[in-house]
């Protein structure tokens, strides 16, 4: 069977990259899952989103928290290029649970703040991609 050939990177380095079976993405459009032979795609990434790869062949999935940033996918080649992006396995999930709470306790004081929200969202992307159940 075809593979995907599947690169993440983020200006700070590059995340993964790889051989797959499936990628799914979530885009300002909605959820999306690319597999060999798709048609070419450009989608704008979510803020707070989490993003699965399929590796296939007994191989885990590789699980990331996604903030904002780009998907394209043409000739069985997924770029994800992300403004932010954490591997689900290198989440400190004791401080993303404490940033959690934070922005939780920010919103509750003042529920205009736009950049607590902002954080929530992207902890609760944190706790997702390293498999914690968040509320």
């Amino acid at each position: 069977m075809a593979k995907l050939r599947v690169g993440v990177v983020s200006p700070e380095r590059e995340i993964w990259s790889g051989e797959a079976d499936m990628v799914i993405a979530k885009t300002i459009d909605g959820e999306i899952g690319i597999m060999p032979k798709h048609a070419p795609v450009l989608g704008v990434l979510v803020e707070g989103g989490v993003l699965t790869v399929k590796r296939g062949g007994g191989e885990p999935d590789l699980v990331a928290a996604v903030h904002g940033g780009f998907l394209s996918v043409a000739d069985n080649e997924v770029s994800i290029l992300a403004e932010m992006a954490e591997l689900g396995s290198e989440v400190d999930v004791a401080a993303a649970k404490d940033a959690l709470q934070r922005a939780q306790a920010s919103i509750e004081a003042n529920q205009e703040d736009a950049d607590a929200a902002l954080e929530a969202k992207r902890a609760r992307a944190r706790l997702r991609a390293a498999g914690e159940e968040v509320g």
